[in-house]
């Protein structure tokens, strides 16, 4: 008797934990950032521009062909540079890649270093955006048109 009440006690948790286990990869596995690509037209220059006036450190990459760059731009995430396209196009400034800053005043040297201009979202020249948040940020485009925002958002 002891016997088949352990027997069943064991069956019980077997096909819980089972139907458990189950119910958990049956969920859509959660996506992560792994890379972000850009089509660029001179990969020297936008190369120069992501590590100069960003800060970007580049990393490794397969092709060693002389038309991609890849930088860091998170944990296991990438940005990458592919060289090719005929011209720069215009871009929304709603499509936008944002990097965050400790100081977006000390960024904003770096630019007029460089003579970057950049905007606030309305598109007053050389102004900043506050957000109800208190987070400070600018928008400027790299060499083939991409906006990108600079904010010191903490997270």
């Amino acid at each position: 008797m002891k016997k088949r009440y352990l027997f069943s006690g064991l069956l019980f948790l077997l096909l819980f934990s089972t139907s458990t286990t189950f119910s958990q990869s049956m969920q859509p596995p959660k996506a992560i950032l792994n890379h972000i690509a850009l089509y660029v037209v001179d990969l020297q220059k936008s190369t120069r521009f992501y590590q100069d006036i960003i800060g970007l450190d580049t990393i490794p990459e397969p092709f060693h062909d002389g038309k991609h760059t890849w930088f860091s731009i998170g944990v296991k995430s990438h940005l990458h540079l592919i060289q090719g396209a005929a011209a720069p196009l215009p871009h929304p400034k709603n499509t936008h890649l944002c990097f965050s800053v400790a100081s977006v005043p000390d960024f904003t040297r770096v630019l007029g270093k460089h003579q970057i201009e950049f905007e606030n979202w309305a598109g007053e020249k050389g102004a900043v955006t506050n957000r109800v948040d208190g987070v400070k940020q600018i928008y400027f485009k790299d060499p083939d048109g991409y906006w990108i925002e600079i904010n010191d958002a903490k997270e």
